[in-house]
């Protein structure tokens, strides 16, 4: 290695134009870059945790905003069940379960209109939290659904209910894509995966408790009954708030704006410092520096239109297609756990415990594929998910034939049950968990914030399509986007996926590629002055 960090390298190994760079970044920052990316790489997991704690606290206690954001989308959807709620709301219906059904319009504008509300606020969010940093971002989003929730436990009627689930939606939709850009950017390559998929645990969490708190009010006999668990939000608002205000910016977002210093001093309060110094903060933030100007010679801009040109294209392209097969794999079905158990005969008590044991999936799932991403590639997993997902399906789908009035009924409709069951854990497994690591590995450094934005306007989009249509009809399109998911981002840095993405190397060729960012393919003069810095 010369005194400038670089080195040459084997014509098989793909580096960056490291000869351009050097004309923006002195020696000393080349090489003090090149080291940080060595001993990131050389750190085992036992080192990284002990190294990073204090990122790993701040990053999980972040995420708690999707425990909060997972109770709030998924409770709405539980009232399609709720007696109370049906008297309430609904039209009298004779041969269904409670006599009262919500009309499948009602429900189509209930369950889409956070996602409505959400594609605003992730748009809203992509711009705002490059210009004012994630944390302003954040902390008005909170203050401003302290506000909303009113609509929603005051509400006198359907209508009110659909505008309080859009206004809702707008801070949901920043919940949902801060959380993960931050677990992605402060964490070193070994905790990157676990922490990306702790975001679904937390979700999860929140699922399995807003069905635990809607089972708990089913005996309640007045209006309270449905909207108690409205109340209930107001919970989250404080210490989320109180988190969001103590914690670290994001030092990424600090590289981008130009304030290393502070960039510095946001990763020393990330790490420990009996293990970790001060030079190797500077070392840290020297790489980062490194990894923007190597996405600058790619591509300039950080706009949404920059997401779609140039290699940014195809990267928009896998995290938006990985995001939407969430969906389209079929999980919408166990989103609407309630109405379809009850649908396919079981009764009213026993839907809402059986709900509670298919959204405990989430958690009891993600911890699996912390055990499984050790050993499997992200791709490897995310496409044996959705093949095991396909055949629960058709086997659902083939015992909802059996006539009610045969006498192997009761048998089928709890194999029904148990197969829903089986098919929310093995999401959970896999393509749930998964799916955050690859949209936060996949985009680059500098227009995270916005491909990750993209990504969940996907998302959302194909959530209002199935809030239209039965879920049952998704199967069919299990094979989309497949092919182009990116699974070999384990044990990248971010620098070593931009330069995958920008020789156009195949996905599938990933983790076999030899990638050096701080290599060229030609001898390296040691003898060099340093460049100076250009401003």
């Amino acid at each position: 290695m010369s005194k400038y960090g670089i080195h040459e390298a084997p014509s098989d190994v793909v580096v960056a134009d490291n000869d351009g760079l050097a004309e923006k970044l002195d020696g000393k920052t080349l090489k003090a870059a090149a080291k940080a990316d060595q001993l990131e790489h050389t750190m085992n997991w036992r080192d990284a945790f002990k190294t990073h704690k204090k990122a790993i606290f701040w990053s999980m206690a972040l995420s708690g905003a999707l425990i909060m954001e997972g109770y709030d989308v998924v409770v709405i959807a539980s009232f399609y069940g709720h007696p109370t709620f049906l008297r309430r709301f609904g039209v009298v219906s004779p041969g269904s379960t409670n006599g009262y059904v919500i009309p499948a319009e009602w429900q189509s504008a209930l369950s889409n209109g956070s996602s409505a509300g959400g594609i605003i606020g992730l748009l809203v969010n992509g711009w705002a939290a490059d210009r004012y940093g994630p944390k302003i971002v954040m902390q008005t989003s909170i203050i401003a659904l302290t506000g909303f929730i009113f609509i929603m436990v005051f509400a006198k009627s359907l209508t009110m209910l659909v505008i309080g689930e859009v206004f809702c939606g707008i801070p949901w939709g920043v919940f949902q894509t801060l959380t993960t850009a931050y677990a992605s950017e402060v964490c070193p390559i070994q905790l990157r995966g676990y922490l990306t998929t702790y975001v679904n645990l937390c979700w999860g969490a929140g699922i399995l408790l807003s069905s635990g708190v809607v089972k708990a009010t089913l005996n309640i006999q007045s209006d309270w009954s449905w909207r108690l668990p409205f109340v209930l939000q107001w919970m989250w608002v404080v210490p989320l708030f109180l988190v969001v205000y103590f914690c670290p910016t994001s030092p990424w977002w600090l590289v981008r704006k130009g304030r290393l210093d502070e960039a510095e001093d946001a990763l020393m309060r990330l790490t420990n410092p009996d293990v970790y110094s001060r030079e190797d903060a500077k070392n840290t933030v020297a790489m980062m520096v490194h990894t923007n100007e190597l996405e600058c010679q790619i591509q300039e801009g950080t706009t949404y239109l920059e997401c779609f040109k140039g290699i940014d294209r195809r990267r928009t392209e896998v995290v938006m297609m990985v995001f939407a097969m969430q969906l389209l794999s079929g999980q919408n079905l166990a989103g609407q756990g309630v109405q379809f158990l009850q649908t396919a005969g079981i009764s009213t008590n026993l839907a809402f415990s059986l709900n509670m044991v298919l959204n405990s999936m989430f958690m009891i799932g993600t911890m699996v594929s912390w055990i499984l991403i050790t050993y499997f590639g992200r791709r490897t997993l995310y496409t044996a998910g959705m093949a095991t997902m396909c055949v629960v399906l058709f086997i659902i789908g083939g015992l909802g034939v059996v006539p009610s009035d045969s006498a192997n009924h009761n048998s089928v409709v709890y194999g029904i049950g148990s197969l829903l069951i089986a098919l929310n854990f093995f999401y959970n497994c896999t393509l749930g968990p998964i799916c955050y690591t690859l949209v936060s590995e996949t985009s680059s450094t500098r227009l995270r914030q916005k491909s990750v934005v993209l990504s969940r306007v996907a998302y959302q989009i194909v959530n209002i399509i199935c809030g239209i249509i039965v879920p049952r009809m998704l199967s069919p399109t299990r094979g989309i986007g497949v092919r182009r998911v990116d699974s070999s981002g384990q044990g990248r840095s971010y620098g070593e996926l931009d330069l995958l993405f920008e020789h156009k190397v195949p996905a599938w060729r990933f983790k076999s590629t030899k990638v050096d960012q701080f290599a060229v393919h030609h001898p390296v003069a040691d003898e060099k002055e340093d460049i100076k810095h250009v401003d």
